[in-house]
């Protein structure tokens, strides 16, 4: 990539995150996005779901698809594990919910590509935290204090 086109990707990038944090107001204005993991009802929802829209891609077993970490030849990064191998807990509850409602490369911007879609119109917003409280269920207790931690320092 030339100067050119990497300064055009760093401004679109900079929209895109400026444009996250105007959703992020909106979210937030409306009710903090909150996983609820000890929610067994929310999290039997979630299970469901998961098993129906995002087991194909992310494995039945949150393990996600092998090499995860490496690029497919058409470039695309496979689907990582959402157990406590992958990065899933590494991000806040309110990125999750975007990465999930309108999918990796809205989030991201610029001309980074994803197989990651968007279900916003597939799913509503209690749908996706059933989904997100479902998967954060499944990690160890002290990787669940690790990822509120972490929301605690973005709030």
């Amino acid at each position: 990539m030339n100067k050119s086109n990497r300064i055009i990707a760093t401004g679109l990038l900079v929209f895109a995150l400026a444009g996250l944090g105007i959703i992020g107001l909106w979210l937030f204005a409306n009710g903090k996005i909150a996983l609820k993991p000890q929610n067994k009802r929310l999290t039997e929802l979630g299970r469901t779901i998961y098993a129906e829209q995002c087991a194909s891609c992310h494995g039945k077993n949150l393990e996600g698809e092998p090499n995860w970490k490496s690029q497919k030849p058409n470039g695309r990064l496979p689907a990582p594990p959402h157990d406590m191998t992958g990065h899933t807990w590494h991000h806040r509850d309110d990125l999750l919910f975007q990465l999930t409602k309108i999918g990796t490369e809205a989030v991201i911007g610029g001309d980074y590509k994803s197989d990651m879609p968007g279900f916003k119109d597939i799913l509503d917003d209690q749908e996706i935290i059933a989904v997100l409280s479902f998967i954060k269920s499944t990690w160890p207790a002290r990787i669940q204090k690790r990822h509120d931690r972490l929301n605690q320092k973005g709030s």
